[in-house]
């Protein structure tokens, strides 16, 4: 059986996957490699949600589930095999085993140098499904799908507004630098005709409409706005735009 198993290693790889041309000896070991691109996971965890392509990998899961005797003596997490806590005591430390033999790189976990590889070899495994994107991280498909999506999980504390990313918020916020945080139950309300505001910028605008404030003057005829929008609307009647 095992002098079978051996000489296999030297036969034709005849067996290749149409998805990413990688070949195999046996057409069992495709099969369990296709599963990966089609992610199809049949085999599914009774204790929780979860779901995997191999049985392999759902009774190495299984663990999760069970007693943790292997625990870690400086933050007392807990592991189900001693490998685990091995990989789990080097981020205590200041030790990076993997080094990459591109660069000067190191990494605490394999995992991580496999990752930075693909900044090397441009491999962009993970694909948008919705256009012709892709990308070397699944936490980077994941940033970009929400653009594709109506979901909006950023928001703003100020003004209610939300956004995709997290990167468009940054953005957005320095356009509240100088006021307070926006509160559901909080308005201000104008002590004149009752009107309500969510910002008291808005409300201090307002205001200007029954004290007839009127700070914003053109320099070319005199005449005063209660904002500076409309100031900036009249001036384009004396440069003729």
């Amino acid at each position: 059986g095992n002098l079978n198993k051996h000489l296999l290693q030297h036969t034709k790889m005849q067996f290749k996957c149409d998805e990413c041309s990688k070949s195999f000896s046996q057409k069992a070991y495709l099969d369990s490699h296709l599963l990966v691109h089609t992610e199809e996971k049949e085999f599914k965890c009774d204790e929780c949600s979860k779901s995997f392509s191999q049985k392999a990998y759902l009774n190495f899961h299984l663990l999760s589930h069970k007693e943790k005797p292997f625990k870690c003596f400086i933050c007392d997490k807990s592991f189900t095999q001693q490998s685990h806590l091995n990989a789990h005591l080097i981020l205590h430390s200041n030790e990076r085993p993997f080094k990459c033999s591109l660069c000067n790189s190191s990494f605490s976990q394999k995992s991580n140098l496999r990752i930075h590889w693909r900044m090397h070899s441009n491999e962009k495994p993970y694909k948008c499904s919705l256009c012709t994107k892709s990308f070397s991280q699944k936490s980077s498909l994941n940033t970009h799908t929400r653009l594709h999506s109506t979901e909006k999980p950023f928001k703003c504390t100020f003004c209610n507004k939300s956004f995709s990313l997290k990167s468009y918020l940054k953005t957005h916020l320095p356009l509240h630098s100088n006021e307070k945080p926006f509160n559901n139950e909080e308005e201000f309300k104008c002590s004149f005709c009752n009107k309500s505001f969510n910002q008291k910028s808005n409300l201090t605008k307002h205001l200007r409409v029954h004290n007839n404030d009127k700070p914003f003057k053109c320099r070319v005829c005199g005449k005063s706005f209660t904002q500076t929008s409309n100031h900036n609307t009249h001036l384009r009647i004396h440069s003729g735009r």
